[in-house]
């Protein structure tokens, strides 16, 4: 079995779509800003609703918080949206 090898980021200073089509989400890193919240990753090519495939929460600390998602990554069918936090910023790794 062959692994995939087109990885690409997208960047979110505010909620939006990270993949509008087919993509496995592979990792993340996130900025909290210094505000607590949680950061919403749905299955969704265009907005907040639908299934949330995972959710992470994210403290006031301000360091980056960086995460490999294992093996192939989150499978999402529909497309990538990220909804985040009041002063949150994220880098989404996906292919």
């Amino acid at each position: 079995m062959a692994m995939q090898s087109d990885v690409k980021g997208s960047h979110l200073n505010a909620s939006g779509v990270v993949a509008p089509y087919r993509a496995r989400v592979k990792g993340y890193q996130v900025l909290s800003g210094g505000t607590a919240g949680q950061i919403d990753f749905y299955n969704n090519p265009s907005t907040a609703s639908g299934s949330i495939l995972f959710s992470v929460d994210v403290g006031t600390n301000t360091a980056p918080i960086s995460t490999l998602i294992p093996g192939e990554g989150v499978l999402f069918e529909a497309g990538v949206y990220v909804k985040l936090p009041t002063g949150a910023s994220i880098t989404v790794f996906y292919g």
